[in-house]
This record gives C-alpha cells, sequence and structure tokens, in this order.
C-alpha cells in the first residue's frame, strides 16, 4: 500500500516497504465469487410479562431447511447469541418519537475458531407516534465493512418504505458473488414509485484493508498512546477498551486488530460486550474487549488479572501494566511516531483510503524491520515441509533490544499460527527438495 512522503521529515522517514514484500506476506483473505452473507435477521424488543423488554428475532432469511443435526445445533447457537450482541446495552429501553441510526458491528468465533461478523444498522421504524428502535444484522464470514455499511443504507431506505421491499434487495445479493478486489458488482433492485434502481458496490483494492477505518483510532487517541496499546496487542495482553457509542468501540477495536497485519489476533475478540458478559474480564487468557463507558465501576470491581483500559472518550489510558514505554525499540518506535504523525500535516489532506494505507504501511513496515528475514530460518525438508528454526532465527537480530522484544514476540500464538502457515507454503520443485 503506497502513502505519502512527508516533506519536512523525509531524511528520518523510514524506507518504503516493497509492494512484493506486502504481498508476499498477505494471505488470501476472501475469494471473489463466495455469498455477501449467511442470513439478514431483524431483532426487535418485545415487552415481557415483569414490563422490561428482551431483544428478540422476528424476521429471518433465508429460513434454512433441511440443516443436519449438527448444522442445525450451530444455527441455532448462532441465533440465540444475536439478539444478545445486537443489544448489548441491556434492555433498559422506553418507546421514543426520535433515535438517531447506528451502525456497529460484533464478531461471534465458531468452536474450530473461525469467525462471523455481524453487521448492525440500528434504526427506529417509520411510523407515528412512539415506537422501539429494531436492528437489522447481516451475518456475514466477510469483512469488509465500507461495502456493508452501504448495504445496510440500502436496506434501511427499503425499511422506510416497507419489509417487504427489503426481501428482493436481499434476494438480489444473495445471488451476487462477492466481487474480487477494486472490482464492482450490481445489483437490481425495484422500489415502489421510483422504479428499479441500480446499486453498485465496490470491493477496496487493498483486500486488507477494507474491513478497518484507521481515522477513528487516530482521532481519539495520539500516536503515542496508539503505540502503547499496539504493543500490548503484539504481546497478547488483556486489553479493554470503553467508550459509550456502539459505532466507536466496533470501529476503534477493529483498527486496533488490523494494526498486527500480517499477524491475526487469535484470542478472545469481542468489539462490544454485552451487559450479561461483563465478567468476560475476569478471564485469565488474552482478550480484546469494548465495554460502554457506563459499566466502567463494574468493571473495575471484577477481580481483574492485569489489563491494558484505554478511555476512547477522553483519549487516555485508565490502567496499564506499566511497562507499555519500554515494549517497543526507541529506534522504530520513534520511525511509526513520524509515519503516524504525517497524517496530521496540514498541508496535506489526506483521503480515508489514504489514512488508511498511510497507518498500514507504517505497522508493515515496523514487522518488515523486526521479522522479515523469517522466510531465510525456515528449512525445507525433501518432503517440502519446513521447519523453522527460532533459535538462528533470533540470534540472526543484531539489536538488543529488538532481540528482546522479538524473543517475547515468538512465544505468541499470533506468531505461532503465523509460521505454521509459512511452513506449509512452499511447493516443493520437481527433483529437489
Amino acid at each position: 500500500s503506497e502513502g505519502k512522503d512527508g516533506g519536512s521529515a523525509a531524511e528520518n522517514t523510514p524506507p518504503r516497504v516493497p509492494q512484493g514484500k506486502v504481498k508476499e506476506w498477505s494471505s488470501a483473505f476472501y475469494s471473489a465469487g463466495q455469498f455477501f452473507f449467511e442470513y439478514l435477521v431483524v431483532v426487535s424488543l418485545k415487552k415481557m410479562p415483569d414490563g422490561h423488554y428482551e431483544p428478540k428475532i422476528t424476521y429471518q432469511f433465508p429460513k434454512r431447511e433441511n440443516l443436519l443435526k449438527g448444522q442445525k445445533e450451530e444455527e441455532e447457537r448462532l441465533l440465540q447469541a444475536i439478539p444478545l450482541f445486537c443489544f448489548p446495552d441491556g434492555n433498559n429501553w422506553a418507546p421514543v418519537t426520535e433515535f438517531t441510526s447506528e451502525t456497529f458491528s460484533f464478531v461471534l468465533t465458531n468452536v474450530d475458531g473461525s469467525r462471523k461478523i455481524g453487521y448492525c444498522r440500528r434504526l427506529l421504524p417509520s411510523g407515528r407516534g412512539v415506537r422501539l428502535p429494531e436492528v437489522f444484522c447481516i451475518i456475514s464470514c466477510l469483512g469488509c465493512f465500507g461495502l456493508f455499511s452501504k448495504i445496510l443504507d440500502e436496506v434501511e431506505k427499503r425499511r422506510q418504505i416497507s419489509m417487504a421491499v427489503i426481501y428482493p434487495f436481499m434476494q438480489g445479493l444473495r445471488e451476487s458473488p462477492f466481487p474480487a478486489p477494486g472490482k464492482t458488482v450490481t445489483i437490481k433492485s425495484f422500489i415502489p414509485e421510483s422504479g428499479t434502481e441500480l446499486i453498485e458496490l465496490t470491493r477496496p483494492v487493498d483486500a486488507h484493508l477494507e474491513h478497518v477505518e484507521f481515522q477513528a483510532l487516530l482521532q481519539r487517541l495520539s500516536p503515542h498512546l496508539i503505540l502503547h496499546i499496539f504493543a500490548s496487542a503484539m504481546l497478547e495482553r488483556r486489553l479493554i477498551f470503553l467508550a459509550e457509542e456502539l459505532s466507536v468501540l466496533s470501529q476503534c477495536i477493529h483498527a486496533v486488530a488490523a494494526l498486527l497485519y500480517p499477524f491475526t489476533w487469535a484470542h478472545t475478540y469481542i468489539p462490544v460486550v454485552p451487559e450479561c458478559l461483563l465478567d468476560t474480564v475476569c478471564c485469565p487468557t488474552p482478550f480484546m474487549v469494548g465495554i460502554q463507558r457506563r459499566h466502567l465501576e463494574r468493571v473495575l470491581e471484577q477481580p481483574m488479572e492485569e489489563a491494558l483500559i484505554v478511555d476512547l472518550c477522553e483519549g487516555k489510558i485508565i490502567q496499564a501494566v506499566g511497562d507499555e514505554e519500554e515494549i517497543l525499540p526507541r529506534k522504530l518506535q520513534n520511525e511509526m511516531l513520524i509515519s503516524l504523525n504525517k497524517h496530521n500535516n496540514n498541508n496535506n489532506v489526506h483521503t480515508l483510503e489514504q489514512v488508511n494505507a498511510l497507518v498500514s504501511e507504517a505497522f508493515v513496515h515496523f514487522f518488515v524491520r523486526l521479522v522479515g528475514h523469517y522466510a531465510s530460518h525456515i528449512k525445507w525438508g525433501r518432503s517440502g515441509s519446513g521447519s523453522f528454526q527460532e533459535r538462528a532465527f533470533c540470534k540472526a537480530i543484531a539489536s538488543k533490544s529488538c532481540r528482546r522484544l522479538v524473543k517475547k514476540f515468538v512465544k505468541t500464538n499470533m506468531f505461532s499460527l503465523f509460521i505454521e502457515e509459512a511452513e506449509k507454503s512452499r511447493i516443493p520443485q520437481e527433483g529437489n527438495g
């Protein structure tokens, strides 16, 4: 991904990561031609006998029949979890006449480690008098937030006319193949009184940046704090983010996870924790979670192990382990600060895509500098299987501060998973090992 050069700071700017190097590190994210989504569900608030409201699924498309026993059980688990995440802020609801639509997302992790993403639009249906908001939730295994946000715009537009107009649009979407990076798919959709509309959905060229918006993070936290958070995430610590708006929590947590590219956060990952699951913060294993700020006192009362707590509203760290400043090697840390500060350069107005490219490039470059020599320390057998030589890999690093960090980093799940893939990725050539 190409970013802009940094004006007066050019001599201190780290060299650009070659395009080929970034591509060499990226795995195939999503193959084109997949279904856009698995389900569209509508979650509404239903009044219970005791007077409080509970979220329930009131509409599901498509209805799936003839499922095998295992598939049916998985679907039931999924459909039970969705309402909780569509209304994670509890049941303190009352009918209203006005409500500003909000967009947020959540992630559900399956037993096998695969993830499904829920893209949500919470809105107030058209009508008169007081009424309750409802959530339109699209469940997909594809991470492309910009694209699904546009789809939810179309869903909301149709909801204000009639629920009946949503079905043909989603059917058309389901019958369309997911486009390749940089490509567009056109959906035909009929709307009463407007006629047939052509809706174009274009996938960004950079597939690994299509699920993220770094600007959300940069607007709320200083580059210095972002590096402290990145360092903690890199060592797979416990991270808690606080904000009141669900959209802020989900955007910022997705952005933090994306800073780790080409590595992947492999532990508990809940961008918005439902109120009834707040004891997640007692988990002794690594996690990255978002919690509404109103629950801070309850969170601090929990018997937690060491965790980094970040307040996105105030732009500050509330609780830290204490060594965040020392984790990253000083030289590499300064280089990244220079890159991140470029987005504040008033002489350069960056688009969201440019900001994404600029930020991603800084962090990919950091990993290339730190562990980019991994490939030369995979020993290949005659059968084509590889074996990573960890000791020699660490020993090859000249800088003491870099070596100290890498010795910790190689013990993380994310590095182990990355190396496991690298050990499988070489195709043996005929005649040699």
